[in-house]
């Protein structure tokens, strides 16, 4: 594991230390407190799940999974769960190799979501990562509603050393997304990164300029690969599942940007969100700086939450 990796790996264990007492030690308690596997102990199981933020539906396919293999390996002792609970929610949260496409095709990702959740930021560190890879990245600046939106994204473009178009307080996020992606074709850039206003999913002329946005890539980009994604609040729990609902419906949504993992209690958010949705977390975010934003890895994450450590093979073996 590298440096920045392992950086990035202790700081998402610290960040989940309230979510952990939050699930984990309540499954601690279960695995300890029955001595048999019976309809109760997988009761107990659940709610303590459901309780953590995992959701209904994530829940029923974790257990469904865990009382399998109990059945299959004739398993009669509580402890001996453990292992296949975790590996069943590790196995719950995989996401595919072909989610990160986009960073090896000509691309458009917009990104998307309410006030407040590090959009702006998202898209600052996102183009930084993307230019530490080679590519060719330009930012298009279609927050024009929020005040100083544009200075606190021109800031990030900066620091990521990246091309801005836009920015100008109330000017029409249509015709920024369509200069924007004229200079993207002209300059042969490799990835456009929009940034969209902080639409509050209750108002409809928000979300029909949303419309509007994606109407532009599909004519003036036909052959662009299209990335729709959507930054969530991690300390928001089951808020951050209604607003994906809510995009999701006006935005064919590819990925997830989870952000502020860092002291949330409801991190098990994560686990809930890709299962109801079938949407991949595809970035997860733990701090302020470029770094602390990275791909999500279901075995990291787990690893973080479960304090596997780093040498994770061993201790998960054990």
């Amino acid at each position: 594991m590298s440096e920045d990796k392992k950086g990035f790996f202790g700081r998402l264990k610290q960040g989940l230390s309230k979510t952990r007492d939050n699930i984990v030690r309540g499954m601690d308690s279960v695995f300890n407190g029955f001595s048999s596997i019976d309809d109760d102990f997988y009761e107990e199981l659940e709610e303590i799940l459901i309780m953590g933020d995992i959701g209904i539906n994530a829940t029923g396919e974790i257990l469904d999974r865990l009382k399998n293999e109990v059945k299959q390996r004739h398993l009669k002792e509580p402890q001996e769960c453990k292992q296949l609970l975790i590996d069943s929610i590790r196995e719950q949260m995989r996401v595919d190799e072909t989610a990160y496409d986009f960073e090896n095709k000509k691309s458009v990702i917009m990104v998307i979501g309410v006030n407040g959740v590090g959009k702006t930021t998202s898209v600052g560190k996102l183009a930084g990562k993307l230019k530490d890879q080679g590519r060719k990245v330009l930012i298009a600046a279609a927050d024009t509603f929020r005040a100083a939106a544009g200075e606190q994204l021109a800031e990030w473009a900066r620091r990521a050393d990246v091309p801005m178009i836009g920015g100008v307080e109330g000017a029409d996020p249509a015709s920024v997304v369509y200069d924007a992606v004229g200079a993207a074709r002209a300059r042969g850039v490799d990835v456009l990164l929009v940034d969209t206003a902080g639409r509050l999913h209750n108002k409809k002329n928000l979300m029909e300029e949303l419309r509007k946005m994606n109407s532009i890539i599909d004519r003036e980009f036909p052959d662009a690969h299209r990335e729709n994604l959507i930054v969530l609040d991690g300390t928001t729990g089951q808020n951050a599942l209604i607003q994906a609902r809510e995009f999701g419906e006006v935005a064919n949504l590819t990925g997830i940007i989870l952000t502020k993992m860092d002291g949330t209690a409801k991190g098990g958010i994560a686990v809930a969100i890709q299962s109801e949705l079938n949407v991949p977390v595809k970035y997860i975010g733990v701090g302020e700086t470029i770094d602390d934003l990275q791909k999500f890895n279901s075995d990291d994450f787990v690893n973080a939450l479960f304090e596997i450590g780093d040498d994770n093979t061993e201790r998960a073996e054990s």
